[in-house]
């Protein structure tokens, strides 16, 4: 089936939506979407797309189109989102799906309306070590799982001050809804996807707020002379899960530890344990399991090839919009994350656990 997409917003996570499109034979990149017309030239040339526009409004009257691809700030997910399904395309967008839960209720409302495939880019539960896990997670070699704790850790790691990253109008947080939310889904869907039913929380910005902790390997657009630092730098939540499991989330940009950038999980389950530990972006990471032998503890470590996710979240999307069974791809589990991610903050802003209604 050969589709033709477009692709919105040419910064690293645009960058990553056109390479796994070209990796497909049956699809044609028709448009690119971007306001940095150096780039936007290269990547026309690069990938043999005449039609170049800055505005998307422009992109989304390309003749044609099957799909779009969103990678844009969080502000503008909602907005243009919604536009493309309401011209009959398909959506691929970037994480989170938005700021707030009602922003991402109205994109999954537009998705059935229009009858069209809404899915989001959770790239980290694609890589090869965390798809190795589920799979030794869901073969019952750790039993139940019970506990688990999920992080992802910088040193100094803060997007450009006064980019959308730091400004909450713009973000709809920090860490929490930039980082934090591939650490909640890849935790949630290595646990089985349970519903979270509580979460008490607490959120700082000591850090950022004084000026420390910015990254300067940083190329986020969006500094536009202002020095606004109104998100947290540091969220920590503990959560209660159905089935009475329970979660810890971490997310910093900031933070007096130790040099670089880590995340991971730790998984206690009934029949075994296991961790992961991913230092600086490393294409696999440290992955161990811990089991009794006979009565004696053992501890496997496992060494899994490379899984780029970037390529699979497109061609899972891809796949989605050619099985034609779209209903099941209506954005709906990211915007229930929104609800928890929502509830997060709420808790910290009220310091008092948030109970979750169920579906």
């Amino acid at each position: 089936m050969h589709l033709r997409v477009g692709v919105i917003g040419i910064g690293w996570a645009g960058r990553q939506h056109l390479a796994g499109y070209a990796k497909d034979p049956e699809v044609e990149i028709a448009a690119i979407a971007g306001q940095e017309p150096p780039m936007l030239a290269g990547l026309g040339e690069e990938y043999g797309v005449e039609h170049l526009v800055e505005r998307w409004e422009d992109l989304l009257e390309t003749d044609g189109l099957d799909a779009v691809s969103v990678a844009v700030p969080t502000f503008l997910h909602t907005p243009i989102a919604i536009a493309a399904l309401e011209h009959g395309l398909h959506v691929l967008s970037e994480k989170p799906l938005a700021r707030r839960a009602d922003e991402a209720d109205a994109m999954v409302a537009a998705a059935r309306s229009a009858g069209r495939v809404l899915e989001v880019a959770f790239n980290h539960r694609q890589r090869g070590d965390i798809q190795k896990l589920k799979a030794i997670a869901g073969n019952g070699r750790l039993g139940t799982p019970y506990y688990a704790k999920a992080w992802w850790l910088r040193r100094a790691g803060i997007p450009t001050l006064g980019s959308w990253f730091t400004r909450a109008e713009l973000a709809g947080g920090g860490p929490l809804v930039d980082i934090g939310i591939h650490v909640l889904d890849y935790a949630l869907y290595l646990l089985g996807n349970p519903r979270v039913t509580a979460v008490s929380a607490s959120t700082y910005n000591h850090l950022g707020s004084a000026g420390f902790g910015s990254d300067p390997r940083s190329t986020k657009s969006g500094g536009d002379g202002h020095t606004t630092f109104d998100v947290e730098d540091l969220a920590t939540v503990f959560m209660r899960l159905e089935g009475g499991g329970t979660l810890l989330v971490e997310a910093s940009w900031a933070g007096h530890r130790a040099d670089g950038d880590e995340f991971g999980i730790t998984l206690f389950g009934t029949e075994g344990g296991a961790e992961l530990r991913v230092v600086d972006l490393a294409p696999v990471g440290d992955l161990r399991i811990y089991t009794d032998e006979d009565g004696v503890g053992a501890e496997t470590r496992l060494v899994v090839p490379p899984r780029k996710g970037h390529d699979v979240v497109v061609a899972n999307f891809l796949a989605a919009i050619r099985e034609g069974d779209w209903a099941r791809h209506d954005g709906a589990g990211a915007a229930e994350l929104a609800r928890v991610i929502d509830a997060c903050y709420q808790s910290a802003a009220e310091q008092r656990e948030i109970t979750l209604e169920g579906p």
